[in-house]
């Protein structure tokens, strides 16, 4: 999976990974190049008495230290810019995908996850193939060429490498195979961090206002315990691997300086030759520290590399074909033609056989109780899902072969949580539409019922809005959502219970002031107060995911006992009539 995934985003930057292997090569022939001329020094100079051998030598030594030192900057610094760029490539994948993901996307992973995936686990793919270019790279050519130029100082001593290598690998590839798992869980553990901070930043007033923050500062801190003890318990493991490294290393060095003393001293070896294959001794073994080190990381970044591509590879429920043409919607009629609707894996539909009819110029409300799928009807029109049964048609056209970002183009949806984003109240205001004039702007707040308080604002317009709109009330957020649809200036306005939050004043006001904007328009609203959709030309009442009557107030009250249940419930019969 981690191959595969790399494989797929370092297509680009096959020209740079060259160049990286290329200076890689070089500064490693030059660190296998020193030792031997040390070698040459100790031997023809030193022990010679030859002062203008040692400079030579010496001279040409500093010179190929030079370039080993230019050579390795060059390729860490390419190498960095091909990992980060690959980080970044892999987080607007990650982007682009979740961007692309429905309701039952979304519902599937979770919010903490989907951060976690585009941020942690993104830096531990990032962070292994830096690591790769800038150590792995290096690891095969110093290992191979120290065991040939150590051969060539000295077969016999080069025997301690028999012994020591096979020690090495086989104790380090036994701590990497235990680490995986490990790895897997600590990611796992990071999501589920992720989703109690969510819930408690998010949530912070009910646990304020039931007196919960006890039990969620231990729920948290189970979270953070179980995290804990799995990073402890990988860490263990980790802790391991440079003291044994560290260990063999030197005992191999001891036992190459035993066993070169003695060939020493019966006149086989040379000082010289045992300096030289000391240091490709250590040579060999920092490579497979290097290699080892790598392949630490990988079980991480495999497990990452699974659940990015998870991410990358699901398919969305809603299919686009790039091959559908764009098409222009100019009337905005909208009909739910006998339209069902069933979550993967429920056992029954959410909606039956719905049919409702939206036109230009009529206001048409949804109404019933919790739970009859009111909310489900509106995600249907707008598709944020497709039917399982029947058909919802725009302008005579089945939505799923439209483009949805020609259905989108045509609505102004107010959802029923007003959700405003970090900037200002202009910038919110023109997700509407981005080229709207100031004037356009204050029009649409004072239909809104917005424009006196963001009048009060420091910097009217300017003024800034907080992360979800956290510094505004509940009651302006949704008027200033109302006010977005209204800058969009849309066919089709869709208010999923979006008057909720309003004093009955004020809702009368508004809906006032939506009439003559909304005449020409198709106008949804999907709410719980009767005062907002009595005067409805076409109100649908919807009882356990079934139409059960299509009328007006009046028409209803008389022959739909549901409707007349849900109205006298919040009025008087007189108030009703």
């Amino acid at each position: 999976m981690l191959i595969g995934l790399l494989r797929r985003h370092l297509r680009p930057y096959r020209g740079a990974i060259a160049w990286v292997a290329v200076f890689q090569l070089v500064q490693t022939l030059a660190t296998l190049y020193l030792p031997g001329l040390n070698a040459d020094i100790i031997d023809d100079g030193v022990a010679q008495g030859d002062v203008g051998y040692i400079w030579r030598v010496g001279g040409l030594m500093l010179a190929v230290t030079v370039v080993q030192v230019i050579t390795n900057i060059v390729a860490v610094y390419i190498g960095s810019k091909v990992a980060m760029g690959v980080g970044r490539d892999l987080r607007a994948g990650v982007y682009g995908a979740v961007d692309g993901f429905g309701a039952r996307e979304m519902s599937q992973f979770g919010a903490p996850t989907l951060i976690t995936r585009s941020t942690n686990d993104v830096q531990q793919v990032q962070l292994l193939l830096f690591m790769g270019l800038t150590m792995l790279l290096v690891a095969p050519i110093m290992g191979i060429g120290g065991i040939v130029m150590a051969l060539r100082q000295d077969v016999q001593l080069s025997g301690v490498l028999v012994i020591v290598l096979p020690v090495l690998v086989i104790t380090l590839s036994l701590i990497i195979r235990r680490m995986r798992p490990l790895f897997r869980l600590m990611q796992s553990r990071i999501d589920g961090i992720n989703g109690i901070m969510r819930e408690q930043i998010t949530g912070i007033r009910v646990i304020r206002a039931f007196v919960k923050e006890r039990y969620e500062t231990e729920r948290f801190g189970d979270a953070n315990t179980a995290y804990r003890d799995v990073a402890i318990s990988a860490g263990r493991l980790m802790s391991i691997f440079f003291p044994l490294l560290m260990g063999i290393m030197n005992l191999s060095v001891v036992l190459a300086i035993w066993w070169g003393a003695h060939r020493i001293e019966s006149g086989d070896l040379e000082i010289g030759a045992l300096t030289a294959f000391q240091n490709y001794l250590i040579q060999i073994l920092m490579s497979v520290m290097m290699a080892t080190f790598i392949f630490m990381l990988w079980p991480r970044a495999e497990v990452s590399a699974e659940r990015i591509t998870e991410v990358l590879d699901t398919e969305p429920v809603i299919d686009v074909s790039p091959d559908i043409p764009a098409v222009a919607i100019t009337q905005g009629r909208l009909d739910l033609d006998d339209a069902s609707f069933r979550y993967p894996g429920a056992e029954h539909d959410v909606v039956r056989h719905a049919s409702v009819v939206v036109r230009p110029g009529e206001t048409t409300a949804i109404v019933g109780g919790t739970g009859s799928g009111k909310s489900t009807v509106l995600g249907l029109m707008t598709r944020l899902f497709d039917v399982t049964g029947g058909a919802v048609l725009l302008d005579g056209r089945d939505l799923r072969d439209l483009r949805p970002a020609d259905v989108w183009a045509v609505m102004g949806l107010v959802p029923q949580k007003a959700m405003l984003f970090t900037g200002t109240v202009a910038s919110n205001l023109r997700f509407g539409r981005a080229d709207a004039t100031d004037e356009e702007l204050w029009e649409a707040l004072e239909i809104a019922q917005a424009r006196d308080f963001v009048e009060r604002m420091p910097g009217g317009l300017e003024a800034p809005i907080s992360q979800g709109g956290s510094n505004v009330s509940g009651g302006q957020r949704q008027r200033l959502a109302i006010a977005r649809a209204l800058v969009k200036r849309p066919l089709l306005y869709l208010f999923d219970d979006s008057f909720s939050a309003l004093d009955f004043a004020t809702d009368a006001a508004l809906r006032r002031a939506l009439r003559p904007v909304t005449a020409e328009a198709a106008v949804v609203i999907v709410a719980q107060r009767i005062s907002t959709i009595r005067d409805a030309d076409r109100i649908v009442v919807m009882d356990r995911g079934n139409v059960v009557g299509t009328g007006t107030h009046t028409e209803l009250m008389e022959d739909n006992e549901v409707y007349r249940e849900i109205v006298l419930s919040q009025l008087s019969e007189q108030e009703a009539a």
